[in-house]
């Protein structure tokens, strides 16, 4: 297979940008709130508009897949190399809700170009690094001659993941034949920012409940019966209060079992980046660090489980003072999990622990959401390796690696296929992902553009990304 010549997928890439531009422009139009059920309409039509634009691009196959809620849409493109090695890409279409009042400088979903950035809702996540693969494919054909991809190229594009993912794991594992890949790609990510190219490691996983406490059969007078009886509000507090122990480690045995810890080489790695705490806290909108002891702020977010109270309420909230006991309290915590950890059995942790400090006369219920897996590539990797190739080429700079705190359903592939999960995303934090006037750098969204172009060769040629 002949190598793909820099200079040639850039130069497609800046020839065929207006028209993808466009194309993108027409893509951002299209509402599809996946949240909002008046625009399940909308969210159908843009599963539509990808899969004809797939079929545009060259895709021999590309079908909508239903499931009970949104649709997703997978593509394929076989490779005529025999033993090719297959990938798949994850990305998805639907968006999440935005609205002119919410504070947008223009329509968010008429999207405009200024200052080279093209703003609307869906630009970065993830409609931009999402269809930046359909000119990354054709300039990788143009740059080396090929009539089909060096790799076997597949497309999952799912509906819903701006709405928890809810029917993913079901529609993966009911079409694992047709998903079957050596390697993902998971085109739904970020990079440290404008000046610093990175490849993301790992996601967290997440797992959330809510307690509820019951006392009295109804708020009763505090001073006939205080000091006397259970205090749902108060064992509510006593909960939170135990929940960590004095160095932010949280307290709940087991919590940490099978916890992969991070090496001196992740430390070093880290360490890298340009980070600088006071930006950091300004971004945060808070005053100090904090967290578990014996970890650099980084390393807290990326690379360690955490316990969060979210919120925290029961008994009398408004005006002046009522003197009761409330009949109830409640309390939402969210886990964040990291590599190594099983949602089902930091599940089994939480009850067990809550259990063991409910007093007498005091009963409960627990409710948890549905839970999303931690995901991690290994560093060492040769997959990692080629998507690092292929970014430095795009680049032409030293490419870093950050992992990210936040979840999504990469686990899920990875647990489905048995394939490892890596990640490709060229959005910056200052894009605005959820927030008013959503928006993606140009320069960087045709970066992925080239990104794309030269990782199928990388990944063709690595050694041990098996194919066959």
């Amino acid at each position: 297979m002949s190598e793909t010549p820099d200079s040639a997928v850039r130069t497609y890439t800046e020839q065929h940008s207006a028209a993808f531009l466009d194309d993108l422009a027409e893509w951002l139009r299209i509402p599809s709130v996946s949240a909002q059920p008046e625009h399940a309409g909308d969210v159908r039509r843009s599963a539509e508009w990808l899969s004809a634009k797939l079929k545009e691009t060259g895709f021999p196959v590309a079908e909508i897949w239903e499931t009970p809620g949104a649709p997703a849409v997978f593509a394929e493109w076989p490779s005529e190399d025999p033993g090719a090695p297959t990938v798949l890409v994850y990305g998805h279409h639907d968006v999440q809700p935005a609205a002119r009042e919410d504070g947008w400088a223009t329509d968010p979903f008429e999207p405009v170009i200024r200052d080279g950035r093209m703003y609307g809702r869906g630009a970065a996540d993830d409609k931009g690094q999402v269809l930046f693969h359909t000119l990354g494919v054709r300039a990788h054909l143009a740059a080396t001659g090929r009539t089909t991809p060096a790799v076997t190229l597949k497309l999952l594009i799912e509906g819903e993941e701006e709405s928890g993912s809810p029917n993913f794991r079901d529609l993966a594992e009911r079409h694992a034949d047709r998903l079957a890949a050596d390697v993902v790609i998971v085109s739904d990510t970020g990079m440290w920012d404008e000046d610093t190219p990175t490849v993301c490691t790992g996601m967290r996983g997440l797992a959330e409940c809510e307690i509820q406490l019951y006392g009295p059969a109804q708020d009763i007078h505090s001073g006939s019966f205080g000091g006397a009886v259970p205090n749902p509000a108060t064992e509510i507090a006593r909960l939170v209060a135990a929940l960590h122990d004095e160095d932010g480690k949280v307290a709940i045995p087991g919590f940490y079992d099978g916890v992969t810890e991070l090496t001196d080489t992740e430390r070093a790695l880290f360490a890298e980046l340009p980070f600088d705490e006071a930006t950091w806290l300004r971004t945060a909108k808070s005053q100090a660090a904090s967290g578990e002891a014996g970890y650099s702020t980084l390393e807290r977010v990326w690379a360690r489980p955490t316990a969060e109270v979210n919120g925290i309420g029961g008994g009398y909230q408004g005006a002046g003072s009522k003197t009761i006991i409330p009949s109830s309290a409640l309390v939402k915590i969210s886990f964040r999990l990291v590599d190594g950890q099983d949602p089902d059995d930091v599940q089994k942790a939480v009850r067990a622990w809550v259990e063991s400090r409910i007093p007498a006369g005091t009963r409960h219920t627990m409710t948890f959401q549905p839970a999303t897996r931690p995901c991690l590539t290994p560093l060492d990797h040769p997959a990692l390796q080629a998507v690092a190739r292929a970014m430095g080429r795009a680049f032409g700079r030293k490419i870093l690696f950050t992992r990210e705190g936040g979840s999504g359903p990469a686990a899920d592939l990875r647990d489905v296929l048995g394939a490892p999960v890596l990640f490709l995303g060229i959005s910056v934090p200052s894009d605005g992902w959820h927030a008013p006037d959503e928006k993606v750098e140009l320069d960087l969204l045709l970066k992925g553009v080239e990104t794309a172009a030269h990782l199928w060769g990388e990944l063709a040629t690595a050694p041990g990304v098996s194919g066959g």
